[in-house]
């Protein structure tokens, strides 16, 4: 799936904009919980938080995510989106609650990172 399929799927719009929305995206996770995503998601994934600090940022960046997608409709401030721009994190934002957005980039076939799902980095090594 690119990232120009999870903007539509989401209706999301694009706060920093990625050099190029055909920027494949194999996988995502849902997670408010920072040290999770630290702990449990792939490299290159695609996040979906409601948080919307800096520390989320920082650690998209830790963790080589490839993109953030704020649900609920949060805005990032400022200074977040500069930090996003200067590490080339792009930003997308979409009014759905985390649960429907996720369950529409599954349903579309965007697997999860979970090591026991078909299809995960864990278990055919992508």
């Amino acid at each position: 799936m690119t990232l120009q399929e999870v903007k539509e799927i989401l209706n999301a719009q694009v706060i920093v904009a990625p050099l190029d929305l055909q920027t494949d995206i194999r996988m995502a996770c849902g997670c408010d919980l920072m040290s999770d995503v630290l702990a449990f998601t792939k490299e290159e994934s695609l996040l979906l938080t409601g948080l919307t600090n800096l520390q989320v940022i920082r650690t998209a960046e830790m963790a080589n995510i490839k993109a953030l997608v704020f649900v609920r409709g949060k805005e990032p401030d400022r200074e977040a989106i500069a930090l996003a721009m200067a590490k080339k994190i792009p930003l997308l934002l979409t009014e759905l609650p985390m649960y429907e957005a996720c369950g529409r980039l599954y349903q579309r076939g965007l697997r999860g990172c979970s090591e026991v799902e078909e299809g995960s980095c864990a278990v055919d090594g992508r």
